[in-house]
């Protein structure tokens, strides 16, 4: 595993804490997004390396699977950006 962060979600009137694990490996270029996200947070791919390119940062060659805990859950909306 690479980085493991805590935000939050709200899913109805219940506050829940998710945990977001990301780990990078070798292998073809890509992101995978697991743990029952929607599709704003698949699209989030998108915003989050542009983010890091404009920032002077580069991302990481390789596969990056990012997990986002507890995948019982649905994630929905950009929050997790």
């Amino acid at each position: 595993m690479l980085a493991k962060i805590y935000s939050a979600a709200v899913y109805g009137v219940d506050a829940y804490e998710v945990e977001i694990e990301v780990n990078g490996a070798g292998g073809d270029p890509n992101i995978v997004i697991v743990g029952l996200p929607d599709a704003a947070v698949k699209e989030s791919r998108d915003r989050v390396t542009t983010a890091i390119a404009n920032s002077g940062y580069f991302w990481p060659r390789g596969r990056t699977t990012i997990n986002l805990a507890p995948a019982d859950i649905k994630k929905e909306g950009p929050s997790f950006d």
